[in-house]
């Protein structure tokens, strides 16, 4: 419930950001990730003996890695996302964003 509750208020917060900053020019837009295997992860991120499914039921059949939401990011801080404002990109292995 937690968790459900805290990617909610992340999108709600993006919105709301939005409606503040649009007007001064400032773009907010925000990124959903699916598992990504991190540091975190291997460091009790995951209940013991999760990890080795972790990522397993995506559609892709697998966790991601940090390299494939980079270019989202850079993406999103670039001048080709000059027109791309309040929006949750997900970057989940296939999994819908339901927020």
């Amino acid at each position: 419930m937690d968790y459900a509750a805290t990617k909610s208020a992340n999108a709600s917060f993006t919105i709301s950001l939005v409606k503040q900053f649009a007007k001064k020019g400032i773009r907010v837009s925000g990124v959903a990730s699916g598992p990504i295997w991190t540091p975190l992860q291997l460091d009790h991120g995951q209940p013991e003996g999760a990890l080795p499914e972790f990522g397993q039921k995506t559609l892709l059949g697998r966790a991601g890695q940090p390299v494939e939401l980079a270019h989202v990011y850079v993406f999103l801080a670039s001048n080709n996302a000059s027109y791309v404002t309040a929006q949750i990109y997900g970057v989940t292995g296939g999994d819908v964003i339901d927020l």
